[in-house]
This record gives C-alpha cells, sequence and structure tokens, in this order.
C-alpha cells in the first residue's frame, strides 16, 4: 500500500455522471471521473483520469473564461467536438484549449468500446463555463459551490 505523498488512482472512487442540471446531464450519465488531483489535496490545477463508455461525453460543449484545459488519450478511441467540427483522437494523441477563446469543445466516445482520457486544467476562482449550444451558464466559484443558470440569469 502506497503512502502519501503517493496515491494509487485504483483506490479512488470514480464520480459518475456530471452536475449538469436536467436534462443536460444525460449526455455525461457514462462518464466515470477520478479526481486525482483533488484526492492529493492539490488545488491550484485538477488532473483527472476519465473514462468514457460508448455514446457518452466528458461534458456539454463548452469553453472557459479563465481556465487553460488540456487533454491526453490514454486508451481507446474519442472524438473531439469544437466549433470547427470533429476529430477522431487515438491513443497517445492530446488537445489544448486556451482560456478565454470562445470555441466550444467536448471529447465524446463515438467508438463502441471504453475510452480513458487524462484532464488536466488550471483551476480559477474567476473561471466562468460557457456553453453555446445550450441554455447554460456556469458562474465563477465553481470550485467553492457550483452554480448553474440560464444565460439571462435565472437559476435552474
Amino acid at each position: 500500500m502506497l503512502k502519501a505523498p503517493a496515491l494509487d488512482p485504483a483506490l479512488i472512487e470514480a464520480k459518475v455522471g456530471s452536475g449538469y442540471p436536467a436534462p443536460f446531464n444525460a449526455s455525461t450519465a457514462g462518464r466515470a471521473k477520478k479526481m486525482l488531483t483533488s484526492a492529493l489535496g492539490l488545488n491550484q490545477f485538477g488532473v483527472n483520469i476519465t473514462e468514457l463508455d460508448p455514446h457518452s461525453a466528458t461534458s456539454l460543449r463548452h469553453w472557459h473564461s479563465h481556465e487553460d484545459e488540456f487533454i491526453y488519450v490514454l486508451d481507446g478511441e474519442v472524438t473531439l467536438v469544437t466549433g470547427n467540427g470533429t476529430q477522431v483522437l487515438t491513443k497517445g494523441m492530446c488537445a489544448g484549449f486556451p482560456a478565454g477563446v470562445e470555441d466550444g469543445h467536448c471529447i465524446e466516445n463515438r467508438s463502441a468500446g471504453p475510452a480513458t482520457i487524462l484532464e488536466v486544467g488550471s483551476r480559477d476562482d474567476r473561471d466562468e463555463g460557457n456553453y453555446p449550444d445550450v441554455d447554460l451558464h456556469c458562474k465563477a466559484n465553481r470550485y467553492k459551490h457550483v452554480q448553474f443558470i440560464r444565460k439571462d440569469g435565472t437559476p435552474y
């Protein structure tokens, strides 16, 4: 058994699905996320191992106001979806999303088998999540309190 500060990711309980309000949570129902840095008590950046069942997604297509994101495909095949279209990514491929770039993205598993990706992101309390395809917005301070609202500011 490993001792802190080391950690075996296999021992971390995965968070299944997302905190999106219905009906937006349906696309992430087959997502299982192990939050490695949270389990280690780190809070300045996030690293997750995310498993996607077939026909599942990491998120809705979104972009961040103040956070960079990076993904690396560990296993399987996923489809990167952006405003410019789609690209298939396989084991060993990666993608990055700079903060403030208004090109929503998500990762979908359109294959017949499971896929696993490594997600890395900065954590900034000023960050807001913007969802160009649906009436959804995530307010700042989401690491302390996640609050999804409609684009007109009304709560779900």
